[in-house]
């Protein structure tokens, strides 16, 4: 009777097979987590080595930027705040004027050589940028429609001061903001006096393909 009950009863089913089949889909998953966080710490600290270096070479630039232009720096005739150097509008013209006055025309030559010694070892070219404040040209001044055209001609005649006095053509270019960039406001003499003013930032060189693209 025991012998037929005892036959009769269903083998239990093996439980360690299933264990270790649940332990490779456990060990699987926490693999394929490690993975992920390992990538992401190194892409994490490959950006972060990245930005490090791009700063050292943005503090590296500065530096050198400060040195070729010491004297202009130390007599108060330029600034250089950002890695920009800034030229008050009316050291260099006279109101409403594209034409540069002795002491701009100096100047932009005290510039030029430090300024070419500076780019003979960056992969860099100079942005000459004009500014206006938010005043009309005058309606009698036939030469400029408005703030654009003026800085713009600003841009160039300091551009071509520059090729005059030895900075290669093919290292700087010209570029108009207008109004539209104010660094003080327009509200009194002495804000839009501020906002008259060049600039001369270096900026890096475009590669062919950006050239191509370009046109």
């Amino acid at each position: 009777m025991n012998d037929e009950i005892d036959g009769g009863a269903a083998p239990a089913a093996p439980v360690w097979p299933a264990f270790a089949d649940l332990m490779s889909v456990l060990l699987g998953a926490f693999l394929l987590i490690l993975v992920g966080v390992v990538g992401m710490q190194l892409e994490l600290s490959s950006r972060l080595a990245n930005e490090v270096k791009q700063r050292k070479a943005e503090t590296e630039r500065r530096k050198t930027l400060e040195e070729a232009l010491a004297g202009p720096l130390a007599a108060g005739r330029v600034t250089l705040v950002n890695g920009r150097i800034g030229i008050s509008g009316s050291v260099l013209f006279a109101l409403n004027s594209d034409q540069l006055t002795p002491q701009g025309r100096d100047l932009l030559k005290s510039l030029a050589g430090p300024l070419t010694a500076y780019l003979k070892s960056r992969d860099e070219i100079l942005m000459v940028s004009g500014f206006a404040d938010d005043q009309q040209v005058h309606a009698g001044n036939r030469r400029f429609a408005d703030n654009w055209e003026l800085s713009a001609e600003r841009a160039l005649t300091v551009t071509r001061s520059f090729i005059d006095a030895g900075v290669p053509a093919s290292s700087v270019f010209a570029a108009a903001f207008g109004s539209e960039q104010p660094v003080s406001a327009n509200t009194d003499e002495t804000g839009r006096a501020k906002n008259r003013r060049v600039e001369i930032a270096p900026v890096p060189r475009p590669t062919v393909g950006e050239a191509k693209h370009g046109q």
